[in-house]
């Protein structure tokens, strides 16, 4: 292969989570399972271009392009992520490696960024490995690869390689449930969740101060770390009944009650991480009127960031949407929202020969 240059590329979509993921353990372990719905229009771009290498040699070679840029932060976190990696997929090694990258949100906002990112570059490193060796991996088989590289580089991003409701954690009454690997949900085809549209609410887009990993690394020594697994534990379960059963109000009390929680959890760190913004709260305010005085089906989710999610159904969207732009956008950065919903999962970019 070394008069040629392979192309892959991946399209992987942010997810947001209704039960949080916070702490983690050993490698990339979760302290507590985890639920998510899989995002459509919110996505990360990457592609990798290799050929093998003229001189031998153990290092790896790579360069990271973020939005056509040469991006030395994001390219160190790659590199450390390959290098845990070279043990079980030792062909790294052998080639040249150029990666480009590049959002259509923004990143490091708490928009699950690192989550769509990072998938996107596992699937296109589990794609050249079955370029590479000749050998073509089941459905299940890559996905599953793809999804426990992916939680290397970000454990959220183990759930961004399969569409609509996922789960990742070890989860005594979910079958096939992993540490390891995410596991899709199986959502009944008459759900309505089916029909799950998510308005992200963009209070800034200014790079979070505490980065999610050092607010996992906090709960290594939270004093509510033991009351956090049990509170997850219960809301998981919960949270599957309710589903199960098309309990919207039960799905909306708990994943509020999941958001809150882990800015509290963050709040009563130390240091003490507050992430949350006084326009963010505001949106909070506002969604709440507006659900008391219509009784409609919609709640707000927050990731570790100032940004809220909207969760509300299809049908509710001519009254929904007038609701957000003459009540929300205010506390918006420049008016900006994006209009996203429930997803069926990552895009493969044909692979090619580039020369």
């Amino acid at each position: 292969m070394s008069h040629k240059t392979i192309e892959i590329g991946w399209k992987a979509p942010a997810n947001i989570a209704l039960i949080k993921y916070w702490g983690k353990r050993e490698e990339q372990l979760p302290e507590n399972g985890s639920l998510s719905i899989t995002l459509d229009r919110s996505v990360t771009t990457t592609r990798i271009s290799f050929r093998e290498k003229i001189n031998e040699t153990d290092e790896l070679s790579l360069e990271y392009y973020f939005h056509g840029q040469r991006h030395p932060a994001f390219e160190g976190k790659i590199l450390k992520l390959l290098h845990r990696l070279k043990l079980e997929m030792p062909f790294i090694s052998y080639y040249q490696m150029v990666i480009t990258s590049e959002n259509n949100f923004p990143h490091s906002a708490g928009i699950a960024s690192s989550a769509s990112s990072m998938a996107a570059l596992a699937l296109c490193l589990t794609s050249m490995e079955e370029q590479v060796s000749g050998s073509k991996m089941s459905k299940d088989d890559f996905y599953r690869r793809a999804s426990g590289i992916a939680r290397l580089g970000s454990g959220s991003a183990s759930r961004s390689v399969y569409g609509g409701v996922v789960t990742w954690g070890e989860i005594p009454f979910m079958a096939n449930s992993s540490d390891y690997f995410a596991t899709p949900y199986p959502l009944k085809k008459q759900s309505r969740l089916h029909q799950i549209r998510d308005i992200i609410l963009v209070v800034s887009t200014t790079e979070k101060p505490i980065p999610s990993s050092t607010g996992h690394a906090m709960m290594v020594d939270h004093p509510y770390r033991e009351g956090r697994r049990v509170q997850a534990k219960s809301n998981l379960a919960k949270m599957t009944t309710a589903i199960e059963a098309d309990n919207f109000r039960l799905i909306a009390e708990i994943a509020e009650n999941e958001a809150l929680s882990l800015h509290a959890l963050l709040m009563t760190s130390l240091p003490a991480g507050l992430l949350l913004q006084p326009n963010t709260l505001g949106i909070l305010a506002e969604i709440k009127l507006f659900r008391e005085s219509t009784g409609m089906d919609l709640f707000f989710t927050i990731d570790a960031g100032p940004n809220v999610h909207l969760i509300y159904y299809e049908e509710q969207r001519e009254q929904v949407v007038p609701f957000v732009q003459e009540r929300l956008l205010p506390y918006c950065e420049n008016g900006l929202w994006i209009d996203d919903k429930i997803g069926t999962g990552p895009l493969l970019i044909t692979p090619e020969i580039v020369h």
